[in-house]
C-alpha cells in the first residue's frame, strides 16, 4: 500500500490528520514479564500527561476523570494507551512508544486500519505527533465546550490542589 491509499483510507475513517509511518512488522516474542513491564510503561506514561493538559480538555473528562488520569489513580472509560509500534513487531513497552485516544471511534479505526494491511510487508502505523491524538475536526471545542479558557483554569487549579495533596 502507498502513503497516499493510507491517508485515503485514514480520511475515510474520519482521521485525516492522523500522521503514518512506514514500518516493516517483525515477530516478537514477549518476555514473561511483559504485563508487569507494560503496567509500568503505562504509569510512566499517565504521570508524563500533564504536559497535555489541553489536550486533555478536549476529550470531554469530568472533572474527576481529568484528576484521576493526571493523578494515575484511574483511566476513564472510553480512553485506550496504544503502542506505536506494536510489542508482538519489536515495540518497546516504554511511555515513549505510546500514545493515547478515545477507544471508540479512533482505537478502534485504528486497528482496522492496521488489520486491513495485515498481509503486507510493509504497512502504516499510527504515530501521531503528540501523546493525546484527537483528530482536527473534533478539537474546535465549541461556546462553553471542554476548550473554553474558564474550563481550562479550573482544572489547572484542581490539578495543582491535587498535586499538592501528594
Amino acid at each position: 500500500m502507498e502513503k497516499k491509499d493510507a491517508e485515503r483510507r485514514l480520511a475515510d475513517l474520519r482521521m485525516d490528520d492522523l500522521p503514518i509511518m512506514q514500518f516493516q512488522p517483525r515477530p516478537n516474542s514477549l518476555s514473561s514479564d511483559w504485563f508487569k513491564e507494560y503496567k509500568k510503561a503505562c504509569k510512566e506514561f499517565i504521570q508524563g500527561l500533564s504536559d497535555s493538559v489541553q489536550e486533555l480538555a478536549m476529550l470531554n473528562l469530568s472533572q474527576d476523570e481529568f484528576i484521576g488520569l493526571l493523578m494515575g489513580t484511574s483511566i476513564p472509560n472510553n480512553l485506550s494507551i496504544r503502542f506505536r509500534i506494536p510489542i508482538l513487531w519489536g515495540g518497546k513497552i516504554d511511555s515513549e512508544n505510546m500514545f493515547m485516544c478515545k477507544t471508540f471511534p479512533h482505537s478502534y479505526n485504528m486497528d482496522r486500519f492496521i488489520i486491513e494491511q495485515s498481509e503486507k510487508p510493509i504497512i502504516w502505523l499510527p504515530n501521531p505527533a503528540k501523546k493525546i491524538y484527537i483528530p482536527a475536526h473534533t478539537a474546535s471545542g465549541g461556546d462553553g465546550g471542554n476548550a473554553t479558557e474558564d474550563r481550562l483554569s479550573q482544572i489547572a487549579a484542581q490539578l495543582a490542589a491535587g498535586r499538592g495533596m501528594e
